[in-house]
């Protein structure tokens, strides 16, 4: 299969428009991706009956843990997508096939994580005061999701290859047959067999397993640097240690950020299963919505990494700027759409008043702080793009999780109401924005590369 000439000109070219080519593809392929857990939810609230709301309940539980492990991985696939980009640009071909490969092998740690999660899916539900009549198909429905993490973590590493290499529309393409083999499959395990959450998670798994091995195929017929051949499918240190070096702290961010929100969760759970179930469908939507956003921090890391590669530092400068332009209009139409037609969606998902009530004070507590999440996103994958992954990752779990942490053992006991939990995103967010704007003034990446090249020349 012949590779077609590159759309996204990363080095050269109109950023505005260069950096949508990209951020739009990648923003689709993650609400495609999170629109496999809306799915699973409408599909149980609808085809269930009486129990619809006990099954949305039971998946809802489960949101943060099976987030917590997706984010670790796909946090280290951004690190493939950094070593990658910066390759490409340097012109370093062989560097790029090495990250490329031994990416591929890293998902197999997807088989460490069945065997741990296996033996823990009851006692850390438990844990998270998951109500008696919600547990044993929460306990179920985890348990069987964790069966496809290989196939989950396959697909999200091969998925930054491409990015890295110019191809985001693969990706999203890939996701958009998943998501239509997940209904299928849906009507089918629920509505036919009965099979309730079980039935979800077996659909879910089967349809990630498919679109990872189509773009296992692609890579393999990729007329590319980055091409996969089998017989050089082998673990290279040294891009194991980049990629790690990367990618390790956005997935310990990430995974920390959501042992945090699994903090969050349990303070939820305990206000009952009404309260869960109209928290679940609400993160649904923000999921959704939130890939839009992140889908510039992730333009923003591939583009610095190739330009950075290229030592095109100016561009590199231009990249976050054009990032956070467009992340602003992206953020306002979200707060609109919260605010107008929140209770219409969630309307849709489960009719239930206190459901759809309690929903909608979720969603309008937490899209307005989604303009101090792009900000920090995109200046959080600008530094990224320049290797520097550690500090914007130490500022996010020290002022984030910090704050919630203290916000769920002091404040919440004190207020015992969904509202009081909902109030301590807006607070996190602000705070933490401000603490990554100072970081880049701290760091000025772009001014110590300069220097450190003027000095080596």
């Amino acid at each position: 299969m012949a590779r077609k000439h590159h759309e996204i000109q990363f080095l050269t070219g109109n950023l505005w428009t260069n950096v949508l080519r990209f951020a739009i593809p990648v923003a689709l392929t993650s609400i495609l991706e999170q629109l496999s857990s809306l799915i699973d939810t409408v599909m149980i609230g609808r085809l269930m009956g009486p129990e619809g709301t006990i099954g949305m309940a039971a998946v809802g539980a489960n949101t943060q843990i099976t987030s917590l492990i997706i984010v670790l991985f796909v946090g280290i696939s951004l690190g493939t997508n950094v070593t990658v980009a910066s390759a490409l640009g340097a012109g370093d071909h062989e560097a790029a096939s090495r990250a490329a490969h031994t990416s591929i092998l890293m998902a197999l740690a997807g088989l460490a994580v069945i065997v741990l999660g296996e033996l823990v899916a009851q006692p850390v539900l438990v844990l998270l005061q998951v109500p008696p009549e919600t547990l044993p198909d929460a306990v179920l429905f985890l348990r069987v999701f964790l069966l496809g993490m290989p196939s989950i973590l396959l697909y999200n590493f091969e998925a930054a290859i491409l990015r890295a290499d110019g191809d985001a529309r693969l990706p999203m393409q890939a996701l958009g047959l998943s998501a239509v083999l997940n209904v299928v499959l849906d009507l089918l395990f629920i509505g036919v067999f009965g099979w309730g959450v079980v039935g979800s998670a077996i659909a879910t798994d089967l349809c990630y397993t498919a679109i990872a091995v189509l773009l296992f195929v692609r890579l393999l017929h990729l007329d590319s640097p980055v091409r996969i051949d089998p017989h050089r499918l082998c673990v290279d240190r040294k891009s194991l240690r980049t990629i790690v070096q990367i990618g390790l702290p956005a997935g310990i961010q990430s995974a920390v950020f959501s042992i945090a929100n699994i903090v969050i969760q349990g303070a939820i759970n305990s206000l009952g299963t009404e309260v869960m179930a109209a928290s679940s469908a609400g993160m649904n939507i923000e999921f959704v919505c939130y890939s839009l956003l992140n889908s510039f921090s992730q333009a923003c890391t591939t583009f610095v990494g190739q330009n950075r590669g290229a030592r095109n530092y100016g561009r590199c400068r231009k990249t976050m700027g054009v990032c956070l332009g467009e992340g602003a209009i992206a953020a306002a139409l979200l707060i609109a759409f919260a605010v107008f037609l929140g209770r219409q969606v969630l309307g849709l998902i489960n009719p239930d008043s206190a459901v759809v009530q309690y929903g909608y004070m979720r969603l309008c507590t937490i899209f307005p702080a989604y303009a101090f999440s792009m900000v920090y996103e995109a200046i959080s994958g600008y530094l990224r793009g320049f290797g520097m992954s550690t500090p914007p990752a130490l500022t996010t779990m020290i002022v984030i999780c910090g704050l919630r942490f203290f916000w769920i053992a002091v404040v919440f006991p004190a207020s015992h109401t969904f509202q009081t939990i909902m109030n301590i995103y807006p607070i996190s967010l602000g705070i933490n924005c401000a603490c990554i704007i100072v970081l880049l003034l701290v760091l000025h990446p772009t001014e110590t590369l300069v220097k450190k090249d003027t000095r080596a020349a």
